[in-house]
């Protein structure tokens, strides 16, 4: 199979998982352009936050027409993490490529572990990084009766299917937001996605939904806007390690990427969202698995 074909193959593949998924398709990306398409880990992971880039920014556009962008809270969450994500820049061309890609089968088995958590009770929404579209479990809107009484006048009526339905169809509740837990938090993000290249959607929701507060759809559009400025605080240090790229490799592969994440939101009203994550997660776990054997041996 020639590279052009195994670009586009691997390119749309990612693309699925991120559309389907709100994030975490990216981490295939990496093992992708070092197994099947001959990069060293140091330049996988350079081309990986290119890709990322591009894709978050198409993806970022979607959400921000429907309106789940926090424009505000996700520049601030993005803040903490623009000085860790540019010296994991700037580490990663001196981290040997062992340590690399066991750091990242590390990163990558803990993604699958997160996806393979049991969900939350229904009244708290669904589980994190659920791609479930409000209302369902399955995807399908769940059509309002007179009976539940949820007019503007009278609100839901207590223990009404209004007021259980999932969170993530209701305001967020205002939280009280600890300033130094959510820049740990940024920070931590911004490291991860400077040093191994990934843009950590599967860290960046759950932290955006537990610290800040936001709806899941949210923070889903919101993690976009701080992947991105996290992989160009990354990129940014990592003009060294940009001279070797093939981008005849990597131009199909963010083309193909960014076409698969607009099938991937169509996929995910189709199919189960848990379905979607635990099929994911298993090919994560055999991707991490076979990651650190290849590394150690």
């Amino acid at each position: 199979m020639s590279v052009l074909i195994l670009a586009l193959v691997a390119g749309a593949v990612v693309g699925l998982a991120l559309g389907g998924l709100g994030g975490g398709g990216s981490v295939l990306a990496v093992p992708a352009l070092i197994y099947l398409l001959g990069f060293t880990p140091v330049a996988a992971t350079t081309a990986s936050l290119i890709i990322v880039t591009l894709t978050s920014i198409s993806s970022l556009a979607a959400h921000a027409r429907d309106g789940n962008v926090r424009w505000r809270s996700g520049l601030l969450f993005a803040a903490a993490g623009i000085g860790p994500a540019m010296l994991g820049g700037l580490a990663a061309g001196h981290i040997p490529a062992t340590a690399l890609t066991v750091a990242f089968s590390v990163i990558a088995a803990l993604a699958a572990w997160r996806m393979l958590r049991p969900g939350r009770p229904a009244q708290n929404g669904p589980a994190e990084g659920s791609p479930v579209p409000a209302g369902s479990a399955h995807g399908s809107p769940v059509p309002a009766s007179p009976a539940q009484g949820n007019s503007v006048q009278d609100g839901p009526a207590q223990g009404s299917p209004a007021q259980d339905r999932p969170a993530q169809d209701r305001p967020a509740q205002d939280r009280p937001v600890r300033p130094p837990r959510a820049a740990g938090s940024g920070a931590g993000l911004g490291a991860v996605t400077g040093v191994l290249g990934v843009g950590g959607g599967f860290l960046a929701v759950p932290a955006l939904v537990g610290i800040l507060g936001l709806r899941m759809k949210t923070a889903v559009g919101t993690s976009l806007l701080v992947i991105v400025i996290n992989s160009l605080a990354a990129l940014a240090t990592r003009t060294g390690t940009a001279d070797g790229l093939d981008w005849a490799v990597i131009a199909p592969f963010t083309a193909a990427a960014i076409l698969g994440a607009w099938d991937g939101k169509r996929l995910a009203a189709k199919i189960s969202g848990h379905r979607l994550q635990h099929v994911f997660a298993y090919v994560l776990l055999a991707v991490a698995a076979f990651m650190l054997l290849d590394s150690l041996i």
